[in-house]
C-alpha cells in the first residue's frame, strides 16, 4: 500500500508532499473530509508498533482536554484518534511496508529517501 494521510488544510503537510515528490501511484486521504476507519488506524498500528506512535501530543484538544496531566492506554490513543482527526499524527505516510509518522525533519527526510529508491 502506498498512502498518504494528511490534512489538505495544513500548510506543513502541503510543505511536506511537494518536498517528497510523491508518485502518481500514492492514494492521498484528507483525514478532516475523509475520516479515518477503524481498519485503517488498525492497520496502520500493525506498522508502526502502536497507536501512542500515530497520536499527536500537539494537538489543540490534548492540550484543552488536559490529557497530559491523565496515563493513557493504547485504547485510549485510539479512540482518541477515532473521535476526532486533530489526534491523528500527520502526515502518515505509508511505502508499503514502510511508515513514517509526522513532520520532524529526520521523518521527512526518510520518507524522501524511501521514495527514490
Amino acid at each position: 500500500m502506498q498512502k498518504i494521510y494528511y490534512l489538505n488544510t495544513c500548510d506543513t503537510c502541503k510543505r511536506i508532499i511537494k518536498e517528497i515528490e510523491l508518485p502518481n501511484t500514492f492514494v492521498s486521504q484528507d483525514v478532516k473530509q475523509e475520516k479515518i476507519t477503524i481498519a485503517q488506524l488498525e492497520a496502520l498500528r500493525l506498522i508502526s508498533g502502536s497507536y501512542e506512535a500515530l497520536f499527536s501530543k500537539r494537538a489543540k484538544l490534548y492540550k484543552e482536554r488536559d490529557l497530559k496531566n491523565e496515563t493513557l492506554t493504547e485504547e485510549d490513543y485510539k479512540r482518541f484518534i477515532l473521535e476526532h482527526y486533530t489526534f491523528l499524527k500527520r502526515p502518515v505516510l505509508v511505502n508499503n511496508t514502510q511508515i513514517f509518522i509526522g513532520n520532524s525533519k529526520k521523518v521527512v527526510a526518510q520518507a524522501k529517501q524511501s521514495f527514490q529508491k
